[in-house]
């Protein structure tokens, strides 16, 4: 007995070595605090950071005004370094940063496995989220696609099609003296537009009784839980464990996998039927016949059709309602669309020799008439003229750019023109949002909402895409750029002459943090006919 108790005192009692040996690590852990304590005294720049855990805390106690944020931080420094447990975020705002990252060392900057892992359950190996010969024959196939007459000719009936539904829907809500959710229609609208122009396909999610679309619901909430993963550490334990926010994130998946795969059954049949139609999707069917195309199985397919969906119907949608609410607070630029606009028609009625039709803004099929005949005026070479809206376009996109920040995964050790280190596997963020309220960017007016600086001597003015990166830049610029551009404008030259807008009353009007910059709580505002 008296044996078993000495062994359970030696077991029990650390020896004088094994105490000192703790004593040397708690004091080395505590002077590590107190250094790092007293490198931040005089801090200045960057958030706050702690030992092992990097600026986590300052990252998600800021998170759902994370691009304010960086706003904060990036007019301090032009580069802001982020330090996390097993990574490095470096946000860049300024142009000859953001050229070299996109252009000049671009092969040193893919999307990057980090990215890739985060975004692969929603957007797979599509064009958005691929890197080398994969990113490198979609966009090779879509860049043909978008640069063709036919598809171009096809989209601006499309776009007309929508814009003159989604009027006809604004004329009922106004009679009726309705609140109505804007974002929602505009979603409604670029969603039906892209499976319409993509896809072949209508799917009637913006009819007159505006039903529920669980495809759509679910694609936002998915977009909405892969954007979260950037700075949970904690969602690959919820994703073994289906918990939590990755529980939601499988369940909205597979409603979005349901909806792509049944649309993409439905063309393959109809290619079989020798009913092939000339829409995007289509076209990547046909390359699929190649076994080393790429694009020969479903997911392949799939993976195409959501990246595709995220360009047209998120990025559009987004940049019309900001647009909308830019009018709604500052009536003097939309007046001076509006007559833009009014002579606009005038003009186009005169020289093709046709009467305007008379309408009475309180007669609803009149008015009707009205937006038809202007929507018939409306062609992408007569959309060119329109320079006041086209200058509003580009100044809220300046403001509000659809995607707000876009990272780029280092693959090798590197210098950034303004001396900053960047490490092999570090995320290097070009962050369009806070470029475009930088006043080393823009000048002292930075933040005010100016359709008048995109224009020189009275004639459109173009800026260099690395300081305006609303689109992207270098080998991966936006495909899709010219036909946002005239999906938006078709919308906006229509439902801004012949509508203005209110908010509803206390309706709070804030993005939502997702990869796309769009409204939390929407934009309710009330509708009323101009004459």
């Amino acid at each position: 007995m008296e044996e078993d108790n000495h062994l359970l005192s030696i077991v029990l009692s650390p020896s004088p070595s094994s105490f000192q040996k703790c004593i040397v690590v708690a004091l080395a852990l505590f002077s590590w605090i107190l250094i790092h304590k007293w490198n931040q005294r005089n801090k200045t720049v960057g958030p706050k950071t702690w030992p092992l855990i990097g600026a986590s805390i300052e990252l998600l106690k800021n998170y759902e005004r994370m691009h304010d944020w960086l706003v904060d931080h990036l007019s301090v420094s032009k580069t802001t370094t982020v330090p996390l447990p097993f990574t490095t975020y470096i946000y860049i705002a300024e142009p000859s940063n953001v050229e070299h990252v996109l252009k000049t060392n671009f092969s040193n900057y893919p999307k990057g496995e980090l990215y890739r892992s985060y975004m692969h359950v929603l957007l797979g190996d599509g064009i958005f989220n691929a890197d080398g010969e994969m990113w490198r024959k979609q966009r090779k196939t879509a860049s043909f696609e978008f640069a063709s007459k036919n598809l171009r000719d096809f989209s601006t009936t499309v776009f007309r099609e929508y814009a003159v539904k989604l009027s006809n829907i604004l004329c009922n809500v106004s009679v009726n003296h309705h609140d109505i959710d804007m974002q929602d229609l505009y979603m409604r609208m670029t969603l039906d537009s892209i499976c319409k122009v993509g896809f072949g396909v209508e799917i009637g999610t913006l009819s007159p009784n505006l039903p529920d679309n669980s495809f759509a619901q679910a694609f936002d909430e998915a977009n909405t839980v892969v954007t979260l993963r950037f700075i949970d550490p904690l969602w690959r334990i919820k994703r073994f464990l289906q918990i939590g926010s990755e529980a939601l994130l499988e369940r909205s998946i597979k409603v979005v996998d349901d909806f792509t795969y049944s649309m993409i059954r439905r063309r393959k049949a109809e290619w079989k039927n020798n009913k092939m139609k000339h829409d995007i999707l289509s076209r990547f069917i046909e390359l699929g016949k190649e076994p080393e195309s790429g694009f020969n199985s479903d997911k392949s397919l799939r993976d195409i059709v959501l990246n595709f969906v995220i360009a047209g119907r998120d990025t559009t949608a987004t940049t019309l309602s900001w647009f909308t609410y830019m009018l709604i607070t500052h009536p003097d630029k939309a007046e001076k669309l509006y007559m833009e606009l009014k002579s606009f028609e005038e003009e186009r009625a005169k020289e093709q020799n046709i009467k305007l039709i008379p309408y009475d803004k309180d007669d609803v099929q009149s008015f009707e008439r009205r937006i038809s005949q202007l929507a018939g005026l409306l062609n992408y070479d007569s959309l060119g003229k329109l320079s006041y809206l086209t200058a509003a376009i580009s100044e809220t996109l300046r403001l509000y750019p659809a995607v707000p920040q876009d990272p780029k995964g280092a693959t090798r050790d590197d210098v950034l023109p303004d001396g900053t280190k960047v490490k092999a596997g570090s995320l290097v963020t070009y962050v369009p949002y806070s470029m475009g309220r930088m006043e080393y960017n823009w000048g002292p007016d930075a933040k005010s909402f100016k359709p008048e600086r995109w224009f020189k001597d009275g004639a459109l003015q173009t800026f260099s895409p690395f300081k305006f990166t609303a689109f992207q830049a270098g080998p991966r610029i936006c495909l899709g750029r010219d036909s946002a551009y005239l999906q938006m404008k078709m919308t906006l030259a229509i439902v801004c002459r012949f509508f203005e807008f209110k908010l509803v009353p206390d309706h709070p009007v804030h993005y939502r943090m997702m990869t796309i910059l769009s409204m939390a709580q929407g934009l309710k505002v009330q509708v009323s006919r101009r004459t």
